[in-house]
């Protein structure tokens, strides 16, 4: 795992700044006058724009290595984050989104620079200290936001994410080393790695992905006006809240992961996870509380890590190793499609219902990758019995 640092130490920086947009994204928006719903088709615009991308930075990762894609990425975010600050109208706010959203896909390039370094068994922990990473750096994001919003307003905090960015990048070409050498594998075509989905465990494995990925997506457009009307939140507080979150998701990454998926295997670790992501939702209608909307993100820090992880670590252990950068960015694009077809989803539900809807798209699809999940189990214990 020591080999790991570097991208872990770059993942941390980075995500500190892109937490910071994450709650205030949707106050930024509405500040220009728009309805809940632009807030999901800002999202769904950006998702777009990664569901075209990823592959292509994925399948470029496999040819001549990870580095010079996480290096793109990360020039791409420095220019759109400067000029979300100085957008001075809703539509260069899409434009901002649009030119960080054609430059990423560097979750999935992430994935599977630690897919190179990590043995097939120990992939679902390396996975999920990239979530404990992530989630560590939304510790400090949403706070250094908060305050940074509070003294000075919208411009700093997006000019401190594009300077951290910058700071990533430059810490991205002098520290991480490279995972792949050219001409150290085969190269493996876009397509031909797209023919690979029509492998049953592969195939079903990517279904789930996007299951979860719907319910995620939705969540995650709504949460903050969620909190807004349900609890009555401002921008700071709910700043603190992403921050105070983020440590119960440090935790459970860190610190449950690696254990259950020892204990349980991946597949039956990620339907545990799914079935305690989907009792969070569910209680998102009962919370009427700062206790009880804690209690509920606890169960959603827990059920997903376990899930998540327990997904990656499947999909990424089903496919060869000449494919993992392709595979596991197509993987990242269906998390692109859901960011596409869920915000605009949840947003409109709790525009038209009230905040009591914000978990309803999140919990039924949540519901349904669950289920796939139990077949797979179910399946699995078929054939071995046949075996």
């Amino acid at each position: 795992m020591r080999r790991l640092i570097p991208i872990l130490g770059i993942t941390f920086v980075d995500i500190i700044g892109f937490s910071m947009l994450i709650p205030m994204l949707p106050y930024f928006v509405t500040h220009f006058g728009a309805k809940p719903f632009v807030v999901g088709l800002l999202f769904a615009t950006f998702s777009l724009c990664q569901l075209l991308s990823a592959p292509l930075w994925g399948n470029i990762s496999d040819h001549i290595g990870r580095k010079f894609v996480l290096i793109t990425s990360q020039i791409g975010a420095t220019i759109g984050w400067t000029m979300l600050a100085f957008s001075s109208n809703i539509t260069w706010v899409f434009v901002a989104r649009i030119v960080e959203g054609v430059s990423g896909g560097n979750i999935g390039i992430t994935q599977a620079y630690v897919a190179d370094l990590v043995a097939p068994k120990e992939r679902a922990r390396a996975f999920a200290m990239i979530g404990a990473t992530f989630g560590a750096g939304m510790v400090f994001g949403p706070a250094i936001g908060g305050l940074l919003f509070a003294h000075y307003g919208f411009k700093a905090p997006f000019l401190t994410a594009a300077a951290l960015q910058l700071l990533t990048l430059l810490l991205t070409i002098a520290f991480v080393p490279e995972s792949r050498r050219r001409g150290e594998h085969e190269i493996v075509g876009l397509r031909k790695a797209l023919l690979s989905f029509r492998q049953p465990v592969i195939a079903r494995a990517l279904l789930q992905r996007l299951a979860l990925s719907l319910g995620l997506y939705g969540w995650y457009a709504v949460i903050a006006l969620y909190l807004q009307r349900q609890l009555s939140f401002t921008l700071t507080r709910t700043d603190f809240f992403f921050a105070a979150f983020a440590i119960v998701s440090v935790v459970m990454n860190a610190g449950a992961v690696g254990g259950v998926s020892k204990r349980t295997g991946d597949r039956r670790m990620s339907n545990l996870g799914l079935a305690t992501l989907f009792l969070s939702f569910v209680a998102l209608a009962f919370v009427h509380s700062v206790a009880a909307m804690a209690g509920a993100m606890v169960l959603f820090a827990f059920g997903s890590a376990l899930s998540q992880n327990g997904i990656t670590a499947i999909i990424s252990n089903a496919v060869d190793d000449r494919e993992q950068g392709t595979v596991l960015s197509v993987g990242s694009s269906l998390d692109s499609l859901s960011g596409i077809i869920s915000p605009p989803i949840s947003t409109g539900l709790l525009g038209a219902l009230g905040a009591a809807a914000a978990g309803v798209e999140p919990a039924l699809c949540v519901l349904a990758c669950l289920l796939m999940g139990l077949a797979a189990t179910y399946r699995g214990s078929t054939d071995a019995s046949a075996a």
